[in-house]
């Protein structure tokens, strides 16, 4: 995550729309009241008029003066406020959470959102629960304490309804588990943010892209990270969001520093310093400085890159340090009452019962998927053997149609029709004659019918002949020339330019099968056989 990403507080300038503008006609005086009077000016305001006067500064980034009005509101004992005083005091709670929390004081920002937990459980304002948990999350993921900050983002995602706050938390969520290195999980949470961003409010998709990209560059996938790297870009400029543009400026820069190519890392960290130094973003300030750390330590520069990364050491040490994560643990046991403890108890136990439901449907799915696989194996076999039985059932009526036309053929069908000797031995040299005629023999339509009107004759003395001269019937004689021409065309030097099926549809077979059948049976080999012994022999 880009400088544990500015995502962490993202809702620290959008989390709450400005509630309005006019205080009892004030507010043509904020700019120019001192804050020597501040005080003394706004200590007659009632608690709404404090609450607008406060969010006119915070809107307008005058956070120093909107903490003293937020202030002023909280300092009130809820005791002695009307119930509905009291969501002024958990919304200046909450935005006094937000400042500490940007100006990096996490152990008064985490005081104060566990405070504004328990008024919130205290009153029943449970819309404001899901954001509380959100910015809990974040304090934790700011000190690398990833177990527990998904924690709370799996408590906020689950009590939340509204579809803008829903895209951040699952935002977290995926860079919780880019952090973790399970980037399958990451890039599922990170989808269904930006399903939901681009579905219903797209004011925070700039956060989600950075963090998709940061994804695919955890993936090796520079281009795609590069991609959304500049979408996100473009998306924090249209939308003004100044931090998130110098955030995804410093992730370019330490893409192109990943792909060595330190030229456009040092421009676009520039770009980042630039827009850090005159806003004082602290946290991404110490990022692109060690950044150039490590840019002038590749380049051989040792005495440069010691000097950034002392100023790198310097402002992560101002913003984040171990002793202020020890008071943060110690404000967790003094501020989480048992309730607020045993409800994220329960809820770990809950999600853990959805994970084991999750990999017992998965288990399922794949048995499915297993039988699934096994049926559709059996049905092929099934096929293939129908298909082979079929095959066979072919051969096997080939077969008996060549025993019957043998039988017809035979000198007992010819007895009561016999030919002279002389008769026989003249049309016996006319079909000799003609078979000698290759182009006629071999056209796939010659028949015994064609072969009787070629040698004027009838079918069954033709058939007769053949049978009595040869002992064959009209197939097997035929099929014997056209092997013979078959055998001549293989054992030809440019046999190899043809195949075997053009070979066999040129000698008058209209299949590649019976070819075969009618070669082996002539021959003893096959016709593939038979070329490469000729091929080898020339």
């Amino acid at each position: 995550m880009q400088t544990k990403n500015c995502f962490i507080f993202i809702y620290l300038f959008s989390a709450l729309a400005f509630v309005g503008t006019k205080v009892c006609g004030q507010n043509s005086h904020f700019d120019s009241i001192s804050d020597r009077d501040m005080f003394s000016s706004y200590k007659h305001l009632s608690a709404q008029q404090l609450l607008d006067t406060a969010n006119y500064y915070y809107n307008k980034n005058s956070l120093d003066t909107a903490l003293i009005c937020y202030n002023m509101i909280i300092n009130v004992p809820v005791k002695s406020k009307n119930n509905a005083e009291v969501p002024n005091t958990v919304e200046a709670l909450k935005k006094s959470a937000i400042i500490y929390g940007h100006i990096c004081d996490y152990n008064r920002s985490y005081e104060l959102l566990i405070k504004t937990l328990q008024l919130c459980e205290q009153y029943g304002f449970v819309a404001e629960e899901p954001r509380i948990y959100t910015n809990l999350g974040n304090i934790y993921y700011r000190f690398n304490s990833h177990d527990l900050a998904k924690l709370y983002y799996l408590k906020a995602l689950n009590l939340c309804a509204d579809s803008a706050d829903m895209t951040v938390i699952l935002n977290n969520l995926g860079a919780v588990e880019l952090e973790a290195g399970k980037l399958d999980s990451a890039f599922y949470y990170l989808n269904k943010s930006l399903k939901i961003s681009k579905q219903y409010n797209d004011n925070y998709i700039h956060t989600i892209l950075n963090t998709v990209a940061l994804t695919y560059q955890k993936n090796g996938l520079y281009d795609s990270a590069f991609y959304y790297f500049r979408l996100s870009l473009n998306k924090a400029r249209k939308n003004r969001k100044i931090e998130h543009e110098a955030n995804n400026l410093n992730g370019l820069g330490k893409l192109f520093f990943e792909i060595n190519k330190a030229d456009s890392a040092l421009f676009y960290i520039d770009l980042s310093n630039h827009i850090a130094i005159e806003n004082d973003f602290v946290g991404i300030l110490a990022e692109n400085y060690l950044t150039l750390s490590e840019i002038e330590e590749k380049k051989g520069c040792d005495k440069n890159a010691l000097a950034y990364f002392k100023k790198h050491t310097n402002l992560k040490d101002s913003i984040l340090n171990v002793e202020r994560f020890g008071d943060i643990n110690q404000l967790q046991r003094l501020y989480e009452v048992e309730k607020t403890n045993q409800k994220i108890e329960d809820f770990a136990i809950e999600q853990k019962i959805k994970d084991n439901i999750i990999r017992y449907q998965k288990i399922i799915l794949f048995i499915a998927i297993g039988v699934l696989l096994l049926v559709s194996i059996i049905l092929l076999i099934v096929f293939l053997q129908k298909r082979k039985l079929n095959i066979a059932y072919k051969t096997l009526f080939e077969k008996n149609i060549e025993i019957i036309e043998l039988q017809e053929s035979s000198p007992k069908k010819y007895q009561n029709n016999l030919l002279s000797d002389d008769v026989q031995k003249k049309l016996l040299d006319k079909i000799l004659i003609l078979m000698k005629d290759i182009p006629v023999i071999c056209d796939t339509e010659f028949s015994l019918s064609k072969l009787a009107e070629l040698v004027h004759s009838n079918h069954g003395h033709v058939s007769q002949v053949i049978n009595t001269a040869f002992n064959k019937n009209f197939h097997s004689f035929l099929n014997d020339y056209r092997i013979q021409e078959a055998q001549r065309l293989l054992s030809a030097s440019e046999a190899s330019k043809y195949t075997i099926e053009s070979i066999a549809l040129r000698v008058g077979f209209k299949s590649r099968s019976s070819f075969y059948d009618a070669f082996k049976k002539t021959t003893g080999v096959t016709p593939k056989f038979y070329l490469k012994k000729m091929q080898s022999k020339q």
